[in-house]
């Protein structure tokens, strides 16, 4: 007896049942607003975030810091109070101007995540001090193992020395309060460091990935990742919503539908890179007018990007070294 063949409207069918599927879980929309900005739930930790992030490697490319500084202002004071980056971000540059942005008040007033690129525990633990001192701070809220993004990495963080050992040591030093990871490569290696943590005895408090419309159809971790994550309590972080704005290029879908897909899914926080009052504002007008999409409207987006997300050729991040830090870097990693 011969199979038939799926056609792309069987397939298209398939991912639009997944998806909707994540969409339905039952805190994923179990979202507060307080003057329009919607608030949902970090996972187990009970830390209420804003549904919108910001990102930390776009706020420091900006001409000055005091353009940074307004930027991060306005963010908060509309509402925004979590806020992303990292000890590599643009050479320290985005730590020292969020820090600098944090005084007089401000710090009170956010939820703070940075990464570090330290695999092993003396990277690590020079890296997270760099970090405090630039940001001002004597605690970070969430720090996160960044650019999980090879196979080896959940090994290599676990194993004796790593960098595991450095971070249980600054949580317990009152330094950071919850530790996550991040990566954009591969789901796999996702499940794989989420495992490895597993067979250590410890459950991450977050995992950041990329989440957008063209992630739907090409090594999803939407559709891989995600349920692992509600599984298990952990908060989910998405990032790329438009990925550098190359799915803006794609001409298939507007800035607005993409992030309010990512905000679709069992998101704590869509991060969303705002190199300008522009885009500050249109992410705030993203997270204001979000209303949860009905199977209809969630069909009509992953059909419109079906096509043009077919090999990865609007997410680099996944199929290059084009955004790999630490492949450029490799000394970062200690």
């Amino acid at each position: 007896m011969s199979k038939t063949r799926p056609t792309r409207r069987d397939f298209l069918g398939r991912v639009t049942a997944g998806i909707a599927g994540l969409a339905s879980m039952d805190h994923a929309f179990a979202t507060a607003r307080v003057k329009g900005m919607p608030y949902r739930t970090l996972g187990r930790t009970g830390e209420k975030v804003s549904l919108i992030g910001l990102g930390g490697y776009h706020i420091g490319i900006q001409p000055t810091a005091e353009e940074s500084i307004r930027i991060i202002h306005a963010a908060v004071d509309n509402g925004i109070n979590f806020l992303d980056n990292c000890w590599d971000y643009n050479g320290g540059e985005s730590e020292i101007r969020m820090g600098r942005a944090l005084q007089n008040s401000y710090r009170q007033k956010v939820f703070l995540m940075t990464k570090t690129d330290g695999q092993v525990k003396a990277a690590y633990e020079k890296q997270l001090d760099e970090s405090l001192r630039r940001l001002r701070t004597d605690v970070i809220d969430l720090v996160q193992f960044h650019e999980v993004v090879r196979m080896e990495d959940p090994d290599r963080i676990f194993g004796p020395g790593g960098a595991f050992e450095a971070a249980l040591a600054a949580r317990k030093a009152g330094k950071i309060r919850y530790v996550g990871f991040t990566g954009h490569k591969d789901p796999e290696i996702h499940l794989k460091m989420l495992n490895t943590g597993l067979q250590h005895g410890f459950t991450f408090d977050t995992v950041q990935m990329p989440l957008n419309v063209m992630d739907a159809h090409y090594h999803s971790f939407a559709k891989n990742v995600v349920p692992v994550c509600v599984e298990h309590g952990i908060g989910v972080l998405g990032m790329k919503p438009l990925a550098f704005g190359l799915i803006m290029k794609s001409h298939t879908v507007s800035a607005i539908e993409c992030l309010h897909y990512a905000m679709n899914l069992p998101t704590s926080v869509v991060i969303n890179g705002c190199d300008s009052m522009e885009r500050l504002n249109q992410a705030i007008e993203a997270a204001r007018t979000f209303r949860p999409m009905s199977k209809a409207q969630l069909a009509s987006l992953l059909k419109k990007t079906a096509k043009a997300a077919a090999n990865g050729g609007f997410e680099p991040f996944k199929t290059s070294h084009q955004f790999d830090g630490t492949w450029h870097n490799p000394q970062w990693l200690g």
